[in-house]
C-alpha cells in the first residue's frame, strides 16, 4: 500500500540514545515538570490507524521524528 510520511526535526539538544530506545514508553520524560506521556499517546495513535513512528537524530544536533500512516483509497476515485 500507499502511505503519508511526516518528518518533524529540531535543533535542540537532540536525545541521549537511552533516552531515544524509550522514549516512546509512558512517563519517560526529559523535562523536569514533564509527565511523559505525550510520545506514548502519539505512538498508540499512530498505530490504531496501522501507521509506524520512529525518532532519530543525533545526541547534541537535534531530534527527528517521523510517522508514516496508510493512504486510503477513495471508494468514488481509485489512488493512480
Amino acid at each position: 500500500g500507499r502511505y503519508m510520511a511526516l518528518t518533524v526535526t529540531d535543533t535542540g539538544r537532540g536525545l541521549a540514545a537511552d533516552v531515544a530506545a524509550r522514549v516512546f514508553e509512558p512517563f519517560v520524560t526529559t523535562k523536569a515538570h514533564g509527565m511523559g506521556m505525550g510520545l506514548s499517546v502519539c505512538r498508540r495513535i499512530i498505530e490504531s490507524h496501522e501507521g509506524t513512528i520512529r525518532v532519530g537524530g543525533t545526541a547534541g544536533e537535534g531530534a527527528e521524528f517521523t510517522f508514516e500512516l496508510p493512504l486510503a483509497a477513495r471508494a468514488s476515485a481509485p489512488l493512480p
